[in-house]
């Protein structure tokens, strides 16, 4: 049986939101005259959003052919910015994914970010080794939920479950057909009854328990 455990990223493995708010500004400066103030906690408010909602809620004032473009631009500093800065990675996170490999699980991440975010990602802080595939908004345009059900299939996954920090999260785990786990870890509340951690080093223990449920 080849089980899976597919992972958001922003909140639930590292935090890059002050780096992202920095590349943000700095392309907006480079490319516009707007005066436009992009501040961590703004970036925070927006985790888990897709990029184009992000564009949507930042660049209101804007038509849709300038907050693309606005966009357009962040996206590609951000990506620049984060292959040269990385950012925050959670405790525990290495020796967690290790972990997990030797238990025999296949790991994934599913965001609903640009293309290249996660390649950063991977890239800076080398965790490429501990992931057998990855999927984005940017990637196929689609909704996180089509995307987790999307690496679950094409990976021949006979068992997942999906990691995340936000009621988003758990939505998209929940219409992919996947249990969740919530990692309390990050940026938002769930409302609902979900297996949880408040540390990723409790993410085996708890992972274990999940999969004995869903594999009698």
């Amino acid at each position: 049986m080849k089980k899976g455990i597919l992972f958001d990223l922003d909140g639930t493995l590292w935090d890059s939101s002050e780096e992202v708010a920095v590349s943000w500004q700095e392309a907006i400066k480079k490319h516009s005259d707007a005066e436009i103030e992009i501040t961590t906690e703004m970036i925070q408010s927006v985790m888990g959003k897709s990029m184009t909602e992000i564009a949507d809620i930042f660049f209101k004032e804007y038509d849709s052919k300038t907050r693309l473009e606005l966009l357009e631009h962040c996206c590609e500093e951000e990506n620049a910015y984060i292959r040269q800065h990385g950012g925050k990675l959670l405790e525990g996170l290495e020796a967690t994914l290790r972990k997990l490999q030797e238990l025999g699980y296949h790991l994934y991440i599913v965001s609903n970010c640009q293309v290249g975010y996660i390649e950063s990602f991977l890239e800076y802080h080398k965790l490429g080794g501990y992931f057998d595939d990855f999927e984005s908004f940017g990637g196929t345009g689609r909704e996180k939920g089509y995307n987790i059900r999307l690496v679950t299939e094409r990976n021949h996954l006979d068992s997942a479950v999906y990691v995340g920090d936000t009621q988003g999260d758990y939505l998209a785990a929940t219409k992919a057909g996947l249990p969740f786990i919530h990692a309390k870890t990050g940026y938002g509340a769930v409302e609902a009854q979900a297996p949880f951690i408040e540390k990723l080093p409790q993410l085996p223990e708890v992972a274990e328990a999940v999969f004995r449920e869903i594999m009698p």
